[in-house]
């Protein structure tokens, strides 16, 4: 390195260095190597050699770190730079020097890489190890201070190793247990076939869903013939994918959305509908409906006198020395079935009492029932994964649970409904833990208290300037000296300079969550595809300042799954609609958001445009945004890949006038028109728990006359689907 130094903080003074070098490859070895201190020198030289057993088909991104050694304080990172290994030619000693700035940079990195033995098996973006059960035992052998040729990498609890014959790797074992005597190791692995994975690779619809849809078709199609008024029987293929999606807000959406379901099941177009998202409070709603293995097929009054009873009852009583002993005694329990357990759990278990007498214990995959013969449509619920020190809005991924599958899209991993929350590691399910009851999902699926400052300085500013400057580390690109050939799939070299003490403490603050929900993470022990970066999969979701650091993203992916409400990046559940194997042709977006009812879809609306996905262009003028209509209809006539939205606003318009559609109030009943969903003094914000009768019956009633009244647009909106479907199959 040419003229390294450090800014010393006390005298502010810019002294010699004492610097050295780390070297970490997570994809061939868990250890960093580190290379001696060369003491009072700007320009230190090493001289030394690492070897690193490595497998062209992971991306395999070198981390270098110069460092300035400190006696009395911790050490100082002066930089670090990330090289991506795939941009060396395999069997070719290759002098690179990396250019820092023109005063400064580092040289004499000597990359020497050699054919790898390892087997690997393409799954997705992921890779994955082969293996079968074996015993082994042999005698024990001190480790070598650098050696990765016999130890991969060494994680909590696992370990990876070679077995070697005549110097040569033959294959790569898991180890799943061990034991030393004082003269023998002995050790269990195992070899892990694509056919015996736990975790489901693919960015194709899991067999149960793609079941349910054949079955579903069903009864869209003979609802739409209805609400339509067609002579013939759709086809198969003629038959729109229609969705809803909704929006969070506590009771208040939870309230709301009965209503619009009752609307819609009036119009009969409830049949015609083939998902449901939620996300907040309207999980709540949908986990209380699919209790009942058919609700969609039974009028709606029923279900909704008895959540009226949950909803208007005192909620004091959840406090109460009892009811504080049931929460101690499940929570008690659930930590000894083996479950990691925090205030989110604490939480469910109050969402639990705002909306049942008595203990449910009702579980996700035990909604498969309300889906065997597609009588209902398929829940979906979403929450985002957050990462330690960044905020929603620099690092979340998406996650959805149906009550087939928990899983990503972005990578295409998902896992049986009933094993989340257990153990797996290289896609393996290694400890299986009793299936989480609904009600703990339901509190991480609104789980209010993971809220960092963050997110109120995102509400309350407009501007990501003071979060760039102050809290990220700056990184970029730099050059190479040769410059190397470059593939569209491998990265850019980049210089990372990590943020000082001021920077860390202010990220530290406004990232700091007071609890958060963590699972195991079903990706542990996976690698990123050394080609992940041009995957047309991965592309789309590509939307957080870490994925194009695959070390950072596996680094994610060992630590647990950090699982909290949507609302706190975007209220809205679009996303598992908008994935290209749904083939979503119609959605009704349900607003049961406090504040701007438009700021939810023009948020989604920018997303999507920003991703590339295909999304109807948001038009409303000036003037309707000031006093907003009941229905807005958005598409795009030309590209049939976009799907037709339907948004439906928590608005107060017509039906202050209207009882009905077309039924004027009387004077005496123009009270029950006056329902205030959006000035500071509503009795629906979001922070109440608890409704009057009055104020639920007249949510639920305007929420159902909106729909009621919007009639026209719907039913105008299916049969344009439906031609549609029609014309791309001549």
């Amino acid at each position: 390195v040419s003229n390294c130094s450090n800014q010393n903080f006390l005298t502010l003074t810019s002294d010699q260095s004492d610097c050295y070098v780390t070297l970490w490859l997570p994809t061939a070895s868990s250890q960093k190597m580190q290379t001696k201190t060369v003491q009072n020198n700007r320009n230190p030289i090493w001289n030394e050699t690492f070897c690193y057993r490595i497998d062209s088909r992971v991306k395999n991104m070198l981390e270098l770190k110069i460092w300035d050694e400190d006696r009395f304080s911790k050490d100082d990172e002066l930089c670090t730079v990330l090289f991506d290994i795939a941009r060396l030619q395999i069997g070719r000693k290759v002098r690179v020097k990396f250019l820092l700035n023109p005063q400064d940079n580092m040289n004499h990195f000597e990359p020497h890489v050699h054919n790898s033995l390892s087997l690997f098996i393409w799954s997705s973006l992921l890779q994955s190890r082969e293996v079968s059960c074996l015993e082994v035992n042999g005698h024990a052998k001190e480790p070598k201070q650098q050696s990765t040729s016999e130890v991969i990498a060494s994680l909590t609890g696992y370990l990876y190793v070679m077995i070697q014959y005549n110097n040569m790797c033959v294959h790569t074992f898991f180890v799943v247990m061990s034991w030393q005597s004082k003269t023998t190791t002995f050790v269990v692995i195992c070899i892990c076939r694509p056919k015996d994975m736990d975790v489901r690779f693919g960015f194709d619809l899991c067999t149960e869903e793609q079941d349910f849809l054949c079955k579903r078709k069903k009864y869209v199609a003979a609802a739409l013939k209805k609400v339509l008024q067609l002579e013939e029987d759709l086809q198969d293929h003629e038959v729109p994918v229609v969705a809803i999606t909704t929006t969070g807000g506590g009771m208040r959406s939870l309230t709301a959305m009965y209503g619009s379901l009752l609307g819609l099941q009036k119009l009969n177009i409830l049949d015609s509908v083939s998902y449901i998202t939620g996300l907040s409070g309207t999980t709540w709603t949908m986990a209380n409906l699919y209790e009942d293995a058919n609700w969609s097929q039974k009028y709606l009054e029923e279900a909704i006198n008895k959540v009226r009873k949950q909803v208007t009852k005192c909620k004091i009583k959840g406090f109460t020395l009892d009811r504080l002993k049931y929460y101690y005694s499940e929570l008690k329990e659930r930590t000894q079935q083996g479950h990691n357990t925090s205030f989110i759990d604490l939480w469910g278990l109050m969402v639990e009492y705002l909306l049942h007498d008595e203990k449910d214990n009702h579980k996700l995959s035990d909604q498969r029932q309300a889906m065997n013969e597609g009588q209902n449509p398929l829940p979906i619920y979403l929450a985002i994964n957050l990462k330690k020190s960044y905020s929603a809005q620099d690092f979340r991924e998406w996650l959805e649970f149906t009550p087939y599958e928990v899983g990503f899209w972005k990578y295409g991993a998902f896992i049986r409904s009933e094993d989340f929350g257990s153990e797996f590691f290289m896609g393996r399910l290694m400890k299986k833990l009793p299936e989480t009851r609904i009600c703990y999902l339901e509190g991480l699926w609104s789980g209010i208290f993971s809220l960092d400052v963050m997110y109120f300085w995102n509400l309350a500013f407009d501007s990501e300037d003071f979060w760039y400057r102050w809290t990220r580390d700056r990184v970029k690109d730099i050059e190479e000296d040769p410059v190397l050939p470059m593939n569209p799939y491998e990265a850019e070299t980049r210089l990372l300079t990590p943020s000082g003490p001021l920077s860390t403490a202010f990220r530290n603050v406004l990232t700091g969550r007071p609890t958060i929900a963590e699972f195991p993470n079903f990706l542990r022990g996976f690698q990123m595809h050394n080609e992940y970066l041009e995957s047309k999969q991965f592309s789309p979701w590509k939307d957080t300042v870490l994925d194009t650091f695959a070390n950072k993203l596996m680094e994610t992916a060992e630590d647990p799954l950090s699982l909290t409400d949507t609302g706190f990046f975007i209220n809205t559940s679009y996303p598992p609609l908008l994935i290209p194997q749904r083939k979503v042709d119609v959605i009704l977006h349900l607003n049961y958001s406090g504040g701007s009812q438009t700021l939810p879809l023009d948020l989604i609306s920018k997303y999507f445009s920003e991703q590339g996905i295909p999304f109807p262009r948001i038009d409303i003028s000036k003037e309707d945004r000031k006093n907003l209509k009941e229905c807005y209809v958005f598409e795009d006539a030309h590209d049939t890949r976009v799907p037709t939205v339907l948004f439906f606003p928590l608005v107060n318009d017509t039906f202050k006038k209207y009882k009905a559609p077309g039924v004027e109030r009387r004077p005496s009943e123009m009270e029950e028109g006056k329902v205030d969903v959006s000035s500071p003094l509503s009795p629906y914000t979001t922070r109440e728990l608890s409704f009057s009768e009055a104020n639920f019956d007249n949510l639920v009633k305007m929420t159902d006359y909106n729909i009621l009244n919007n009639e026209n647009l719907i039913v105008q909106a299916l049969r344009t689907a439906v031609e549609r479907k029609k014309q791309q199959t001549k």
